[in-house]
């Protein structure tokens, strides 16, 4: 017998029958038995969708006096030793399998049910109310099952990232990334079969709750995979299913995602918890773990980073971007692109005259606050390289970051002027067409800059990207958060 928070399954012979209890969560009213017939029904219907020759039927429970009294979803056995979260624990070679999963999740996605009805609940608002609903849920058991401080956290961090998020969220519905899917994958229920996986229980008592972006329903699987402590099969997972699939979804949907389904796993245990499961509440605690950890790698962020020429910021810049998995937005590159001239060196200009006069500089600014704000409304975290060396053009950025309640992070790079100059007049493969001269100009004009963090780049490229990796994690006042395997 396996017990949860709403069955039983029961392991008879070659069989296996699973009776819903009579239990009324709020999430799901079982209480009626009408109700779990109906139920039991549209799970055998939902789920020959992905294994067709596993569930045969509904079976009619009667008591004593030939009434009916309940109701059986009636499945073949699958045999224990291939459930993929056994094959997980003990260490079986699972890579190929991984593929073959995410192939097959891939078309079942391609020929999923569409439409107007099911885009309505993957809005930015149908998933924020989601969000809430679980948060209404789990909070009786803030500083009892669950720490406060980190649920709190969690409740921050995810309306913070769908309050500027809208336009993502229907540009996914345009896509027609959002499908009647799974809903509920997890590892404990996929069976790897010689033939090919078997993947059971879909969730069947909310079609709403069924209706999903593909990329929340197989970071439920990611997620449980991550739990389970294999993080690297869990991001093929997710590799995998995108090389098939073509998503380009940034990689903050995907930490949203997984975070949300972890967040739901914290609630199932938090109930488990009130029923009795002495072990439920460490489970819970693990999960918020997740949730957090992904929240925070998945905040959306518009950083500047800025300096005289020669300190180094272009390449501070690049290699966040690189490290981030974020878009970087040039100055030197667009002031080009938008008087149609070719990103190459060009010989220096007098100071703040020709392409570097104070129109032509203003517009580039716009532009790039303009561009950065639309990849923050789409989930990108963006890192733009230029000198930030007036007040109104930070204003600029601040203001492109404020619809998308994005934090603002900047960082000012900075070295001994001999050894700048030394760097300007040496560089080879560079878009500036700053010199020595305008370099010291551009230094002497700069306006204070109070609320951006003094980087040093003596060192090498590497060590001063790294420095620049760890002011940002102070900068959120989180210096313990580690790469990822997602992050990339």
């Amino acid at each position: 017998m396996h017990e949860t928070h709403i069955g039983v399954v029961f392991l008879v012979g070659e069989l296996a029958y699973k009776l819903k209890k009579p239990v009324d969560l709020g999430f799901l009213d079982f209480s009626e038995r009408k109700t779990r017939e109906q139920v039991c029904h549209r799970e055998v219907v939902l789920n020959r969708r992905l294994a067709p020759d596993v569930y045969l039927g509904v079976a009619d429970v009667t008591g004593p006096d030939g009434d009916i009294c309940d109701h059986l979803v009636v499945m073949r056995r699958m045999p224990e030793d291939r459930r993929l979260s056994t094959l997980v624990d003990t260490g079986a070679p699972l890579r190929a399998t991984i593929r073959q999963l995410a192939r097959q999740l891939a078309s079942f996605h391609s020929r999923a049910e569409r439409g107007p009805a099911i885009d309505a609940d993957e809005t930015r608002d149908a998933v924020r109310g989601r969000w809430r609903d679980s948060f209404e849920q789990v909070r009786p058991f803030h500083d009892t099952v669950l720490d406060a401080g980190t649920a709190i956290e969690i409740e921050a961090l995810a309306e913070e990232f769908l309050a500027g998020r809208e336009t993502l969220f229907d540009r996914r519905i345009t896509e027609g990334r959002v499908v009647d899917g799974h809903g509920d994958l997890l590892a404990d229920d996929i069976f790897c079969l010689d033939d090919a996986p078997r993947v059971l229980d879909c969730l069947e008592f909310d079609d709403h709750l069924r209706h999903v972006d593909v990329l929340d329903d197989i970071a439920f699987l990611a997620m449980d995979l991550e739990r389970l402590g294999v993080p690297e099969l869990a991001a093929h997972l997710v590799a995998d299913y995108r090389e098939f699939t073509g998503d380009p979804a940034p990689p903050a949907l995907l930490h949203h995602y997984l975070a949300y389904r972890a967040f739901v796993r914290v609630k199932v245990a938090c109930l488990r918890s009130a029923q009795g499961d002495t072990e439920s509440a460490e489970l819970a605690r693990d999960y918020a773990g997740i949730a957090l950890r992904h929240l925070r790698l998945g905040q959306v962020r518009l950083i500047l980073v800025g300096g005289a020429p020669g300190t180094g910021k272009s390449t501070v810049a690049g290699g966040l971007a690189d490290s981030l998995g974020a878009t970087l937005l040039q100055s030197d590159r667009l002031r080009k692109e938008l008087s149609g001239l070719a990103p190459a060196r060009r010989p220096a200009e007098n100071y703040r005259r020709g392409l570097y006069d104070r129109t032509r500089t203003d517009s580039t600014y716009a532009e790039l606050a303009h561009r950065a704000g639309a990849l923050l409304a789409l989930g990108e975290t963006v890192v733009v390289d230029a000198s930030w060396s007036t007040v109104r053009h930070r204003l600029l950025a601040t203001a492109a970051a404020e619809p998308t309640s994005c934090p603002v992070l900047a960082i000012r790079c900075e070295v001994p002027e001999n050894l700048a100059t030394e760097r300007i007049a040496t560089r080879t493969d560079t878009l500036s067409d700053a010199t020595p001269e305008i370099a010291h100009l551009m230094a002497a004009d700069a306006e204070p800059w109070p609320e951006a963090r003094a980087l040093s780049t003596t060192g090498s490229p590497q060590e001063s990207i790294a420095r620049a990796m760890a002011l940002l994690s102070l900068a959120r006042g989180r210096g313990d958060q580690a790469e990822h395997a997602f992050t990339a």
